[in-house]
């Protein structure tokens, strides 16, 4: 991989880019290069380092003139054994999304926290009923992102529960458990996996959407389609329901404000 990028080092002075798998649909690498022709950035570059597993980023590490990296599904928790140091919130919910490279010593942070917690906020201040729930949260997914999620969740005060495909213990629930009963106690429903995501726009999270009405408050992290599935019955039966454009952008922009003292 070294070698495929001796020319992006002698054409680009500043190259950042998205470490992730099976990441052809995202929408960074449009967002930068839209961001650094606006802003007059020149000599950069953003770049999709799609690879198969996370020993691959090693190689990506080589590239000399690459100042700073997101991190997206499915390596947010094992690329912290790849850096030198992490932030302090970064550390706590063992997840990173944003990597800062000076010098060859790498640094990780988490903005996916502020990027989700704005977002949600903006999202919960629009609906009509908080008054009068308790409001409780379905997390579904345990990979890092959710760990980004529940930490924002208990910032906020709202209880949450894990749902999972593999129930690893009592504390976290599987698709089967879900009954009406749950569904009607927890009334946000967050989707943190990929199910849904394109190429597989057919696909949604294996709930039992019957149960879900206009109280209910549907998140998904997924934003490309702009409506998934998920969404797309949440808004049929009334609820409340947002896709996760707002946080990439958010996240993003916090992103470039720590790669900005590297330029």
């Amino acid at each position: 991989m070294k070698d495929n990028y001796k020319n992006i080092n002698k054409k680009y002075k500043y190259i950042f880019g998205l470490i992730g798998k099976n990441i052809s649909y995202s929408l960074s690498r449009d967002f930068f290069l839209k961001k650094f022709d606006k802003e007059y950035i020149k000599n950069s570059t953003y770049l999709i380092f799609d690879i198969k597993n996370i020993d691959e980023v090693n190689s990506i590490f080589n590239i000399s003139n690459l100042l700073g990296c997101n991190v997206t599904i499915p390596y947010k928790i094992s690329i912290i054994n790849f850096l030198d140091e992490i932030s302090i919130e970064a550390n706590k919910i063992k997840s990173v999304n944003v990597i800062k490279i000076k010098n060859n010593y790498k640094i990780g942070y988490n903005t996916d926290i502020i990027g989700f917690q704005k977002s949600f906020e903006n999202l919960i201040n629009s609906y009509p009923y908080k008054k009068n729930n308790n409001l409780k949260a379905l997390i579904l997914g345990t990979g890092g992102v959710s760990n980004t999620i529940s930490f924002v969740l208990k910032k906020l005060g709202i209880k949450y529960k894990y749902v999972s495909r593999k129930k690893k213990d009592n504390k976290i629930l599987n698709y089967v458990d879900l009954n009406r009963d749950l569904i009607e106690k927890y009334k946000i429903i967050i989707n943190c996996t990929p199910v849904g995501t394109y190429p597989n726009i057919n696909s949604s999270p294996n709930l039992p959407y019957k149960y879900i009405y206009n109280h209910h408050i549907l998140y998904d992290l997924v934003y490309n389609p702009y409506k998934t599935i998920f969404l797309k019955i949440g808004e049929e039966k009334g609820a409340l329901v947002k896709n996760g454009l707002e946080m990439l952008h958010i996240q993003a922009e916090e992103s470039w404000k720590i790669w900005n003292s590297n330029i």
